[in-house]
């Protein structure tokens, strides 16, 4: 039977090319059977033509034979024909049917033939990988949107901090009398300051879906009066966590093009991130050289091991030091791609003299 049907070929027929076939083989051997029961049932009637209670009951059974022969061939031939033509596919639709209903699509349907059910697993086979797209996309939208969420959240912590610094300041000094008025109202501009920030701030992360989208505006800006804000942030994040803080410049300009809002986010997140991890001292360091603004964070604590070193700048990475149980494990992680976008860098390292060394650096346009 099998050297039949590889002579027949229906693995390369279509649905109503193999149901003729096999409906051609059928009539053929009905027809064969039946001649050859004419011919038993002739040698029959002669043998009890002479019998007392006469022939007919051949005829009678002539008819039921037949009868039985095309029933028969007719299961045969059908069971035949699903066991060749349908069986296998039906069973590996239904198998791929079960497995999207359970939401499982990593999984492929293939079936080797040339008729309708190949074509139909084939376009099974279109729908099941383009499912697993869309729920890729889906889940890849999902875990941005809150790992934008978590950022978010992460890098207003900062400003806010900042915020609630001035905020001490003011209320411990002014009732005191202790505080000038031009002192009180730099303070208040200061604050403001930080309160614009946020605000754009907040819009940007509400207009983007990643945060590679995020939008670059750089803006002409006097370098002295840039670096001082950066110093007076960067002071208020040492007092919180009680670290004393050291701070060097040089430069060969006296204006540059930069996001100063971007260059914000990553010098507060690389500042906590440095006071945290510092034992007494904190030192900043801000060069501008070749349309390069470089600034670098070294803390006197313990350094990064090797295992940081690797992973420091991957998302949520928060390093094996308890204290870091606290955080999101975000921070150089954002530096890193905001430093990117402002086509600069981020390289994570231990200072020659012992504790870590964060390094981040922004193209700018220098006017000198």
């Amino acid at each position: 039977m099998a050297k039949i049907i590889n002579c027949l070929r229906l693995k390369n027929m279509s649905i109503l090319q193999s149901f003729i076939t096999l409906n051609c083989v059928y009539l053929v051997v009905v027809f064969t059977a039946i001649v050859f029961e004419f011919e038993w049932s002739d040698r029959i009637r002669q043998r009890v033509a002479n019998h007392p209670s006469g022939s007919d009951w051949v005829l009678y059974g002539q008819v039921i034979v037949m009868l039985l022969t095309i029933g028969i061939g007719l299961v045969l031939m059908a069971s035949l024909f699903y066991k060749l033509k349908l069986k296998k596919p039906l069973n590996i639709l239904m198998s791929a049917s079960e497995k999207i209903s359970r939401n499982d699509l990593g999984f492929h349907v293939s079936y080797d033939s040339r008729d309708e059910m190949s074509e139909l697993c084939c376009a099974f086979e279109k729908m099941r990988s383009q499912l697993e797209g869309n729920f890729k996309a889906l889940w890849r939208s999902v875990e941005e949107r809150n790992q934008l969420n978590a950022i978010f959240a992460h890098d207003l912590r900062t400003p806010l901090s900042i915020m609630k610094g001035y905020c001490d300041f003011v209320t411990t000094y002014l009732p005191e009398k202790r505080i000038s008025e031009e002192k009180l109202l730099d303070t208040l501009r200061t604050m403001q300051t930080h309160i614009l920030r946020m605000e754009r701030y907040v819009e940007d992360m509400n207009s983007i879906q990643k945060l590679e989208d995020m939008p670059i505006n750089k803006q002409e800006t006097e370098i002295e009066p840039f670096i001082t804000l950066l110093d007076n942030n960067a002071g208020k994040i040492a007092d919180q966590g009680g670290k004393a803080l050291e701070s060097y410049r040089a430069s060969d300009s006296t204006t540059l093009s930069i996001d100063t809002n971007l260059v914000m986010q990553v010098f507060e997140n690389i500042v906590a991130n440095g006071a945290r991890y510092a034992t007494n001292l904190l030192k900043v360091s801000y060069l501008i050289d070749n349309g390069v603004f470089t600034i670098t964070v070294t803390d006197d604590g313990s350094g990064f091991s090797d295992d940081d070193l690797r992973k420091a700048v991957l998302p949520f990475y928060r390093g094996g030091v308890p204290e870091a149980n606290e955080h999101q494990g975000l921070g150089l992680y954002i530096c890193k791609v905001l430093c990117d976008k402002h086509l600069g860098s981020l390289q994570v390292a231990n200072d020659f003299r012992g504790g870590g060394k964060v390094t981040a650096s922004f193209l700018c346009r220098v006017d000198k």
